[in-house]
């Protein structure tokens, strides 16, 4: 990376794991930030407290016109320069496929994929051309780890890091590395895990947002190509792959449902109804 600029895209910044890398990446040397998210109010206030260098695009990146626009603003604002993308939005709305269907697969792979691949898409000439530098996935330890009732989300994260895995051994050899973290539960506005953290023996499990802030700092500006948050996450994983007809019997006895937390839309639905 260069040391008098560090010129960074964080999407989904108005909350959450995003609003704790926009800090986290603040304090960096040369740091110049652009926030991304729907909610204008939020960025705007997020931007004047970090500082001048700070700038933001509300956009839903969903819309046709969304990588156009963030690509636009940094032309503008920056010259094109582009040192790191942190492509961390995203979303869940839970449903078991026999409830949810295509239209529940559809709305996960929309928000959390295919976004992702269009402003990485339109983004990737500015990122060459600022070599070294990073793009950095934020997806799921759901996306190495599947659960019964959240399939739309398992898939949309499965494809993400599975797309980064292909991503970073075809930019390597364009100065762009790929950095992935998946983070398990985070306790954020969207995903507050209450089921989680109301009980001792699964509370362990709750990280905070300020701790995948510091993956993010680990996979994308350290070279780091996969981080775990919390890290002990990666033994699950590696325990799917040994002994995955354990893991199974665990899902299959209901052990997965212990795992299954509403989102912060979902409970606010369930208190108005």
């Amino acid at each position: 990376m260069r040391t008098d600029r560090l010129v960074t895209v964080v999407t989904g910044a108005s909350s959450g794991i995003g609003e704790a890398a926009a800090r986290r990446l603040a304090r960096e040397r040369g740091a110049r930030l652009v926030l991304v998210a729907r909610r204008e109010e939020r960025l705007r206030a997020l931007a004047d407290e970090i500082g001048a260098e700070t700038s933001w695009v509300a956009v839903d990146l969903t819309d046709d016109d969304a990588p156009g626009r963030v690509r636009a603003h940094l032309e503008e604002r920056h010259g094109g320069a582009l040192d790191l993308l942190v492509n961390n939005a995203g979303s869940s709305w839970r449903a078991p496929f026999a409830d949810g269907g295509w239209d529940n697969l559809h709305r996960h792979m929309a928000v959390n994929f295919d976004s992702v691949a269009r402003l990485t898409e339109a983004l990737l000439p500015l990122l060459r051309e600022s070599a070294p530098s990073a793009i950095l996935n934020v997806a799921s330890v759901a996306g190495r780890i599947p659960r019964g009732g959240a399939g739309g989300y398992s898939a949309s994260k499965f494809a993400l890091a599975g797309w980064s895995d292909a991503l970073r051994a075809e930019e390597r050899p364009n100065g762009v590395h790929v950095g992935l973290v998946l983070p398990g539960f985070i306790r954020t506005e969207g995903f507050p895990a209450q089921e989680l953290t109301a009980r001792r023996a699964t509370s362990w499990l709750v990280s905070r947002p300020e701790s995948a802030a510091e993956a993010i700092v680990d996979a994308g500006l350290h070279g780091t190509a996969e981080r775990y948050v919390p890290r002990p996450w990666a033994l699950a994983v590696a325990a799917r792959a040994l002994v995955p007809g354990l893991l199974r019997r665990l899902e299959s006895g209901g052990g997965g449902q212990l795992f299954l937390t509403k989102t912060g839309a979902e409970r606010e639905a369930d208190a108005a109804s």
